[in-house]
C-alpha cells in the first residue's frame, strides 16, 4: 500500500469521528433562556479610538484591539457568531487568525459562546474572571441562574484565570482587571490606555452589574454571596475614572446613539460620565427594589 493511500485511509476515520463529536455536541447544546433578534442582527464595524474597535453586533458588544504583533478580542456573542466577527474583523482590514487573546466579560452564552470556534480557528489564548472559569468549561451549565440543564455553548477550558487588580500584557497593551462580582461570580471590566495621533484615552469596558429576575439576594445554591457582591460591585464601579465607556451590551452605553454606520471617526462621543453615572445609580435602585422585595 502507498503512504499516500495509507494517510487517507487512517486520515479519514479520524476525520470523521471529530466530524461526529462536533456533531453530538451540537445535540448536546440545550436552548438559551433568551434570545434577543439584536443579537444577531449585523452592524458594521469601527473604530472607537486609537487602536480599539467595534466588532460585534446590533447589541452584542464584541471589541477588537490591534497591536504590533497581533490581536485581542474581548467577548464573543453567541455560538453563531463567529463568521460575523470574523468578516467584521477582516472588514477593517485585519486578519482573523491573528487573533492571539480572547477575553471575556462573564461566561453567559450570550458573550462567550463562540470562544470555542475562534479558539479553535485561531489558536488564541482564552483568559476569563477565576470564579466564572467552570461555568466557561461546562458550557454555562453550572451558572448559579440558567445552569443545570446541560451546556448552552461549547465548553472551553481557560488558558489563563484573571483575578482583581491583575495586569493583562500583551505588546504594548496594558489591561487592568477590575472584579466585578454579582451578575456572574467572576464577572469582570477592563480598563486601559490607547491613543490615536491626538491623544491618550483611558478605556473602560464596563460589565454592568444587572440583577437577574431569578436572581434571589440572599443567596442561591450556587452562589451564597450574591447580594453582597452585587452591592460591593455597585460601589466599586462609582469610583472608576475613565475618559470612554463602553460595556458589554452596546444597549447599555447607547452605543447606536452616539454612533450612526458610516460616521467618522469619533472618540468623545464615548466619553459620557453622566450616562456612565446614570447607569449605575439605575442599577443601584433596581437592586435595592430588589433587595427590599417590591
Amino acid at each position: 500500500m502507498s503512504v499516500f493511500r495509507r494517510l487517507i485511509k487512517t486520515a479519514l476515520p479520524l476525520t470523521f469521528l471529530c466530524l461526529l463529536g462536533s456533531i453530538t455536541l451540537a445535540q448536546k447544546l440545550v436552548k438559551p433562556p433568551v434570545v434577543q433578534p439584536e443579537w444577531s442582527q449585523d452592524y458594521k464595524p469601527f473604530r472607537i479610538a486609537g487602536n480599539l474597535y467595534y466588532v460585534g453586533t446590533a447589541d452584542l458588544a464584541c471589541y477588537l484591539i490591534t497591536t504590533s504583533r497581533g490581536l485581542m478580542l474581548i467577548n464573543t456573542g453567541l455560538p453563531d457568531s463567529a463568521p460575523m466577527i470574523k468578516k467584521h474583523i477582516e472588514d477593517l482590514g485585519f486578519k482573523y487568525n491573528d487573533i492571539k487573546v480572547i477575553l471575556a466579560t462573564h461566561a453567559h452564552y450570550d458573550h462567550v459562546g463562540a470562544v470555542a470556534a475562534i479558539k479553535e480557528q485561531t489558536g488564541a489564548k482564552v483568559m476569563i474572571g477565576k470564579k466564572d472559569a467552570p461555568s466557561l468549561a461546562d458550557g454555562g451549565n453550572s451558572d448559579y441562574v440558567m445552569g443545570g440543564k446541560g451546556p448552552m455553548f461549547a465548553p472551553v477550558k481557560a488558558d489563563k484565570l484573571l483575578c482583581d487588580n491583575d495586569t493583562v500584557k500583551f505588546y504594548g497593551m496594558r489591561i487592568r482587571v477590575i472584579h466585578c462580582p454579582g451578575h456572574t461570580p467572576g464577572a469582570c471590566s477592563f480598563l486601559f490606555d490607547v491613543k490615536d495621533d491626538k491623544r491618550t484615552y483611558k478605556v473602560l469596558i464596563a460589565n454592568m452589574p444587572t440583577v437577574l429576575s431569578e436572581t434571589k439576594l440572599a443567596g442561591m445554591p450556587g452562589y451564597q454571596d450574591v447580594g453582597e457582591d452585587y452591592e460591593y460591585t455597585l460601589r466599586k464601579m462609582k469610583g472608576i475614572k475613565f475618559d470612554i465607556w463602553l460595556a458589554s451590551h452596546a444597549s447599555q452605553f447607547n452605543m447606536q446613539k452616539k454612533h450612526k454606520p458610516d460616521d467618522p471617526y469619533n472618540p468623545e462621543a464615548f466619553a459620557d460620565e453622566k450616562g456612565y453615572k446614570t447607569a449605575i445609580d439605575n442599577l443601584q435602585k433596581a437592586y435595592l427594589k430588589k433587595l427590599n422585595g417590591r
